[in-house]
């Protein structure tokens, strides 16, 4: 058999499992806050337009609206100043082979159990490679914290003085870019960068250094737990938005069924 022919049997015989990344679209799913100064996160909004109804008797349709980073969410290049000259930086202009590659999961969930504000540090990353091999160039990088299992206001995690979630350093985002040549970093978090990635340097390394390095964010995801450390694959596409800095999305992860 092909490759692909060998890929659906395996789907259809339960041989491989896909595994749903994402969250539920839903008016009461957090978004990022920002300062007030700044321009808001639109929630999700659905409006019903008809219902087998007066309307429209035979059909069931809604009005959608949001930002293009509410929910699970990707970030193109062109979302972040240091990426908007990186040529094919909107979503519509991204090659679709990009959208499509192997994954590897770094568990931090112990660590960001301890600490809300645990920072992944190139020690982690090194320690995870030393148990599982070299992260392969063109790889997802996913950072498990299981903040996704919380909801509400324990997601966002605001304090007086911001938000406060688990993330990863400038140094750990250099070493996947420079060392690793990774696709993109993605977390369970409402952005790449821990919630007082202001603060480092630069401020919010994972957008800067990712995007200005022509890499993908993936952000507000679920179910990383279920994921082995390698070996599965992740489907990661966006909607095709003329000019977009980022779109709400569908994560699904292929991973092989341990026999």
């Amino acid at each position: 058999m092909s490759t692909l022919q060998t890929l659906a049997t395996a789907l259809s015989s339960g041989q491989i499992d896909v595994v749903d990344l994402t969250h539920t679209l839903d008016p009461d799913f957090p978004v990022i806050i920002l300062p007030p100064e700044f321009g808001q996160c639109a929630r999700f909004r659905m409006e019903e337009v008809s219902a087998y109804d007066h309307r429209g008797p035979a059909w069931k349709w809604h009005n959608i609206s949001m930002s293009e980073h509410t929910g699970t969410h990707f970030d193109a290049p062109s979302h972040w100043v240091s990426g908007r000259d990186v040529p094919l930086g909107a979503v519509d202009e991204i090659p679709v082979d990009m959208f499509v590659g192997p994954v590897v999961v770094i568990d931090c969930s112990t660590q960001a159990a301890a600490d809300a504000d645990f920072c992944m540090t190139p020690d982690d990353i090194i320690a995870w490679e030393a148990t599982h091999g070299d992260i392969p160039e063109g790889a997802w990088v996913l950072m498990r914290t299981d903040w996704s299992k919380r909801s509400g206001a324990e997601y966002l995690n605001m304090h007086e003085d911001g938000p406060h979630s688990p993330g990863p350093s400038a140094e750990a985002i250099r070493y996947l870019v420079e060392t690793r040549n990774i696709r993109g970093f993605g977390t369970e978090t409402v952005g790449t960068d821990a919630g007082q990635g202001m603060h480092l340097t630069p401020p919010y390394p994972a957008h800067y250094l990712l995007h200005g390095a022509g890499k993908y964010g993936l952000q507000c995801l679920a179910n990383l737990d279920l994921l082995p450390p390698t070996g599965a694959v992740l489907m990661a596409a966006p909607l095709k938005i003329k000019g977009g800095t980022g779109s709400p999305l569908r994560v699904l992860a292929l991973v092989e069924r341990e026999t």
